[in-house]
């Protein structure tokens, strides 16, 4: 898998991938992200992601990664890889170094996809449960995700915990269905980096979520807003929304998955059109 690089000493990208445990949310989540040069995304990079994911086919690789590429700001792609904790992943690692066929394919996948990216760099995270809410361990049927990033003040993690527990009282009473997952960036960035993440099967949903807005304020009420906005803004530096689209083509995923969906995991190519000769 992708988080081999750190195993064989090679520059890995940021982005973020977890994929559905055994039992609750992994602990442990990698993100890896790269950022492609000018021209360079879409289906070119599609075809050199495919060749870390054919590696990790044929070695039958037990650990999968999920890639998706950008719909907001910079043109990019990430990768989320979870793990229960921090020893699965080193294990993860050294099996993965010690596989001399497997490190040779990813050595030639890098090489080439590395052609195409202008920057990378990656993060580990840790999951909080407290801060999360309806968090989901079976994430086949996701197709986009929004990726909210937190900056928090020094000193001022107390504040946020506190905002955090707020909104998500808000949104139990409100708005009972609503889901996130949070993770606390602990190497690879600057201390106080939370991010958010939601899933969603379609767009769709987040209509919904600006409408459902309304019910979240009413279920604050004018005070609770009024406490909620001043410890937001004693607490937070700044924040940060973005929105991903999952690639079938550049991730890797569990065979049950495909299996119940194939026609998005392993989409078939559209047929080449032949082109008609020009008459003299």
């Amino acid at each position: 898998m992708r988080i081999s690089r750190v195993a064989l000493g090679i520059t890995l990208a940021m982005g973020c991938a977890w994929s559905a445990a055994a039992q609750g949310v992994p602990k442990v989540m990698l993100i890896q992200r790269e950022y492609l040069k000018p021209g360079k995304a879409g289906g070119a990079h599609e075809k050199t992601e495919g060749l870390f994911v054919e590696a990790m086919r044929r070695a039958k690789w037990p650990t999968n990664y999920i890639g998706l590429t950008s719909l907001s700001g910079r043109s990019r792609a990430i990768f989320l890889t979870s793990y229960d904790s921090f020893e699965a992943y080193q294990k993860d690692g050294d099996a993965a170094a010690k596989n001399a066929v497997l490190s040779a394919s990813l050595d030639k996948a890098y090489a080439t996809d590395g052609e195409l990216l202008e920057s990378a760099d990656q993060g580990m995270f840790y999951f909080h449960e407290e801060m999360s809410m309806n968090t989901k361990t079976d994430l086949s049927g996701m197709r986009y995700l929004e990726v909210l990033l937190f900056h928090v003040k020094p000193g001022k993690e107390r504040e946020f915990a506190e905002t955090v527990k707020m909104a998500k009282a808000g949104y139990e009473k409100g708005v009972p269905a609503a889901h996130w997952g949070m993770f606390e960036q602990v190497y690879g960035g600057d201390s106080g980096t939370y991010i958010l993440l939601v899933s969603h099967k379609t767009l769709d949903e987040i209509d919904k979520g600006f409408a459902e807005g309304k019910q979240f304020e009413a279920a604050m009420g004018e005070e609770g807003m009024k406490k909620f906005s001043e410890l937001s803004a004693a607490s937070l530096e700044s924040i940060q929304q973005q929105l991903f689209a999952v690639n079938p083509h550049m991730s890797y995923v569990k065979e049950e998955w495909i299996k119940a969906d194939p026609d998005f995991w392993r989409p078939k190519a559209a047929p080449v059109k032949a082109t008609e000769e020009k008459k003299p």
